[in-house]
C-alpha cells in the first residue's frame, strides 16, 4: 500500500527545491515524483518493476489537494505488468471462461491469470481495485517481464 503521507513529504520536498524530480527505490517499488515546468501540476506515479502495479493516485494540484479532473483521453489507467517471461493463459484450462475480460470488476486477490514459466503454472492476482479497460494480450502468447497486460480504470 501507499504511504500517501511519505508522497506527501515527497511533494513538499520537491516544491521547496529546484528539482524537476525525486525519484525513491525501496527494494521493488518505486515512486517518482515529478512537477512541470511553470508551477504546472505536480504528478506523481508508482510502478513496481517485474510486479503488479499498486494503485496510484490521481495527478494532484499543485496545492497536493484537488485531483486534476479531464475528459477521457486525459484519465490515467494502472498497469497490471507481467512478473515474469512466459507464456500469458487467460483461462484455467482450454475451454472455460476467461478469469476476467474487458469491463470485469477487479479487486485485490482476484486472480486475473496464469503464466506458465518452466512447466509452472504462476497465477497472477490483482493487487488493485478497478474495471479491465483494456487486455492488452491473447490467450497462449508468450509474455516478456514487465509488459502491461491489462489497463485497470481505478475509478469505474
Amino acid at each position: 500500500m501507499i504511504d500517501l503521507k511519505f508522497v506527501r513529504e515527497l511533494l513538499d520536498l520537491l516544491n521547496s527545491s529546484n528539482a524537476d524530480t525525486i525519484e525513491v527505490r525501496r527494494w521493488t517499488t518505486t515512486i517518482k515524483v515529478s512537477k512541470g515546468g511553470g508551477g504546472g501540476p505536480v504528478t506523481y506515479q508508482v510502478a513496481v518493476p517485474g510486479g503488479n502495479a499498486p494503485a496510484a493516485p490521481p495527478a494532484l494540484e499543485s496545492d497536493g489537494d484537488a485531483p486534476a479532473g479531464g475528459d477521457e483521453a486525459e484519465r490515467e489507467y494502472l498497469e497490471i505488468k507481467s512478473p515474469m517471461v512466459g507464456t500469458y493463459y487467460a483461462r484455467p484450462e482450454p475451454g472455460a471462461e476467461p478469469y476476467v475480460r474487458e469491463g470485469s470488476r477487479v479487486s485485490p486477490g482476484k486472480t486475473l491469470c496464469i503464466i506458465e514459466a518452466m512447466k509452472i503454472m504462476n497465477p497472477l492476482d490483482s493487487e488493485v481495485s478497478g474495471v479491465i479497460t483494456k487486455v492488452l494480450v491473447e490467450d497462449a502468447q508468450p509474455v516478456e517481464f514487465g509488459q502491461v497486460l491489462y489497463l485497470v480504470d481505478p475509478n469505474g
